[in-house]
């Protein structure tokens, strides 16, 4: 079996054995095929597809390329959560304690932030001492134990990922449907859990712009959950306006500690416990989303939720200090705020915006070594539909520079858009697929 074969049977737009696609990673692994063959092997597969079979056995092969967990001693049904990234999307940092508090282990491996898409593992490390960086050992203790992890992606996992998403980035073939959904899928599969609830965003501030393609994403990464043994579900939601009010990392641990206080904005409230429910059917602990639903509530309004996440700080050698006192976390000494100048409805809340000033005040990442500044970030106000009057306070921004501030403030101008007839507000979801 040659390379250079593999690369031509995609070219010519004809289906790859797995024998043929196992040959390939394994040769990406360990440097048998070189870089130019695999980028060519990129570039066809994005001009011309994949099979479900196809993209299913180039998901196991990446999987296979580094350590698989086994959580079968966990329980019979461990469920993980990804969402595919967005401004203002904290839902983790609820919905994992939720299902945790009701008796679900939810193993959860997260990446960081890049670009206005903030990362969960940012957001935690809000908290002075809290630990990402756990083995494998602790990861399987800690979810035996209290049911709940939350940690960074093991180097052991899907290496052959990593290798492949490097030459996508300066290839031009970081867009191939087939390509995304395996690069996600693959590191669920080998993270071990065997029920995954996918929260694929829609919108100009996620990666997705439009209903078709997101649908297409999803029907794809189901398909391989499906053909892989594992129970996927993913839901279709928008992301055309921030998800809550908080974006930038302290700022958002904030709204998730109200959340989970059962005082969070009511979209992100709604988005959690629809996320939430999900997660509970896949994993056996109702039998529909309206019994799961209460269930999710249930662990809000009596606090559970609330102790479970407490649990995981403490377990993971957070000071639980700053989370029992949010007031500690880290706030930018400049609040600057950004009023209306006019009456009327609100038709627009550009999302990509608002997530790229956050960056650009020092909440993201431009590249992976930027260092990222906790304290920084915005609090958006205001929902699309919603009727406002002058003067009303649209954004709160935080800055630790007097000039970012004001740039922000410029550049927030520009991501509202009035009308001066009513107008409906956002859906927050689109639909699902199982």
């Amino acid at each position: 079996m040659r390379a250079v074969d593999i690369v031509i049977k995609k070219r010519d737009k004809k289906e790859l054995s797995k024998e043929e696609i196992a040959f390939f990673i394994s040769g990406l692994s360990n440097g048998d095929i070189a870089d130019y063959q695999v980028s060519a092997w990129a570039m066809a597969v994005l001009l011309n597809g994949m099979t479900d079979q196809e993209t299913t056995d180039l998901t196991l092969a990446m999987a296979d390329s580094g350590e698989v967990l086994d959580l079968s001693s966990i329980a019979p049904i461990v469920v993980d959560k990804h969402s595919t990234g967005g401004v203002g999307d904290k839902t983790t940092l609820v919905v994992g304690p939720i299902a945790a508090a009701c008796g679900l282990p939810v193993g959860k491996m997260s990446g960081r932030g890049l670009g206005f898409s903030g990362g969960t593992l940012d957001k935690m490390e809000s908290i002075p001492g809290y630990r990402v960086d756990l083995t494998k050992e602790e990861f399987l203790s800690q979810l035996k134990d209290i049911y709940i992890v939350l940690t960074g992606q093991s180097a052991d996992l899907a290496p052959a990922d990593g290798k492949l998403y490097a030459l996508r980035d300066v290839t031009g073939t970081v867009p191939s449907l087939p390509l995304i959904a395996s690069s996600v899928m693959s590191k669920k599969i080998a993270a071990g859990a065997h029920a995954i609830v996918l929260d694929v965003k829609v919108g100009n501030g996620a990666f997705m712009k439009n209903i078709e393609d997101a649908r297409q994403l999803a029907t794809m990464m189901v398909a391989i959950g499906k053909l892989s043994g594992r129970e996927v579900r993913a839901i279709l939601s928008d992301m055309n306006q921030p998800l809550g009010k908080a974006v930038g990392n302290a700022l958002e641990l904030k709204e998730a500690i109200d959340t989970l206080n059962n005082r969070g904005p009511k979209d992100f409230y709604e988005h959690c416990l629809v996320i939430a429910s999900h997660m509970l059917v896949l994993g056996k602990k109702a039998e529909n989303l309206e019994k799961a639903k209460k269930l999710a509530i249930n662990t809000l309004e009596n606090g559970t939720a609330w102790e479970k996440f407490r649990e995981l700080v403490i377990t993971q050698k957070g000071d639980v200090s700053y989370i029992d006192n949010p007031e500690k976390l880290p706030t930018a000494p400049i609040m600057l705020e950004m009023k209306a100048d006019r009456s009327g409805y609100i038709s627009e809340v550009h999302a990509r915006t608002i997530g790229e000033t956050s960056l650009d005040l020092g909440a993201g990442r431009a590249k992976k070594t930027d260092k990222i500044d906790p304290a920084v970030g915005i609090i958006v106000h205001i929902k699309v539909g919603e009727k406002v009057d002058e003067g009303i306070i649209l954004f709160t921004i935080y800055a630790n520079d007097p000039d970012k501030a004001k740039e922000a403030q410029d550049r927030l101008k520009e991501c509202v858009a009035f009308s001066i007839t009513p107008c409906d507000p956002l859906p927050l979801f689109y639909g699902v697929i199982t």
